[in-house]
């Protein structure tokens, strides 16, 4: 990653180009860089992206929750001095823009999700974990991806290291417990904010059907879909996602 991490206080985040600001909001396979893609192409169209990295495992164990991390969103919006913000999320980061949006609408011009929890238990972690096999976690990150070759040995490494360290391990459990928790399917049909869904169809983690359940639940929303795409669109099919995205936005007028 080439974009410079910038420190501010408590927040470290990854900022570039000029206008509306679009928050990207990483899952538990966490990397800023997973963003790659989205950040060349929004950072020249009247964007400014920002991806702040979420304290996924820095929270005390008695907070960690999808909760406290929409606080620490909420927290990083203002130090910013940000009005509107456009949020996308992936995974875990799905379900952190959901419920800030449900929590400050005014504040939210547009949501996209993509591969997002929030409506399917089994959205994070299944399979969990067995510690020191690392044959098995390279299997996992793969599973993540309709082309296992995306699944480096860097991606790989990462999840290996985090799942052997005792203390990023119990709160990733606690985070999917969170997840299962916050379900979020009563609450849906109140959120009128413009939602676009990019869902990869070959997604194993949030299936076709997660997708097609936001869609009926979400009254604002538009669902589009990539072929031999997995959990994570905007890593594996980078072009085709800004594609979608930035014909919706243009469509719906936000910028």
């Amino acid at each position: 990653m080439t974009t410079e991490v910038k420190q501010e206080g408590k927040f470290s985040y990854i900022e570039k180009g000029e206008g509306t600001p679009i928050i990207l909001l990483h899952g538990l396979m966490g990397g800023l860089s997973n963003f790659e893609g989205v950040i060349s192409f929004f950072s020249k169209a009247n964007y400014k992206v920002v991806i702040p990295q979420l304290p996924l495992f820095s929270m005390s164990l008695l907070t960690t929750s999808v909760k406290t991390l929409s606080k620490f969103l909420h927290k990083f919006i203002k130090h910013k001095n940000f009005e509107e913000v456009i949020l996308l999320g992936n995974s875990l980061g799905g379900h952190v823009g959901l419920l800030y949006t449900k929590l400050h609408p005014n504040r939210v011009k547009a949501l996209i999700l993509t591969g997002s929890s929030g409506l399917y238990e089994s959205a994070m972690g299944d399979g969990y974990p067995r510690r020191g096999d690392y044959e098995f976690i390279k299997k996992k990150c793969e599973e993540v991806f309709y082309d296992p070759a995306i699944a480096t040995k860097e991606i790989v490494d990462e999840a290996f290291r985090d799942v052997n360290d005792r203390g990023k391990l119990i709160k990733t459990l606690a985070l999917a417990k969170s997840a299962i928790r916050h379900n979020m399917a009563k609450d849906l049909p109140k959120m009128t904010t413009p939602v676009c869904l990019i869902w990869g169809k070959n997604d194993i983690v949030t299936p076709p059907r997660v997708a097609e359940e936001f869609h009926e639940l979400l009254p604002n929303s538009e669902l589009f879909w990539i072929d031999k795409c997995g959990h994570a669109p905007m890593m594996e099919h980078p072009d085709k996602f800004n594609e979608l995205l930035n014909s919706w936005l243009i469509k719906q007028n936000i910028h």
